[in-house]
């Protein structure tokens, strides 16, 4: 697609962006976020695995996290001319103690509409 016609980035967990064919594979490319809880939120996801139910201050930390490894990654994708990402999908390391690593990953691609 030409620059001027490009829409805004398509991102998918499949393997195709339906009423497109891609044009040409860029590669893999990803967005790595390493958060820790704060101590008021490990103070509150504490006390709230003590009582039982959704421990929400590590749900923030969870989110928050996603959230900006989906960003990174488009930004990866946009920076090397992708209309879309395919098989987006996201993986998570707990390698410390209150300490995990999100990984958000897919492969760029450019469209061609059909």
């Amino acid at each position: 697609m030409a620059n001027d016609d490009r829409p805004k980035l398509i991102v998918t967990t499949g393997n195709e962006v339906h009423g497109h064919e891609i044009e040409e594979y860029l590669g893999v490319v990803r967005g790595i976020v390493v958060r820790a809880t704060s101590i008021t939120q490990g103070l509150r996801g504490a006390f709230k695995s003590i009582v039982g139910g959704n421990v929400a201050a590590y749900e923030e930390v969870c989110e928050a996290a996603r959230m900006d490894a989906f960003k990174r990654m488009a930004r990866q994708a946009k920076e090397i001319g992708a209309d879309a990402i395919i098989a987006m999908r996201y993986d998570a390391t707990e390698f410390q103690q209150g300490t995990t690593e999100v990984l958000a990953y897919g492969t760029a691609v450019t469209l061609r509409k059909n």
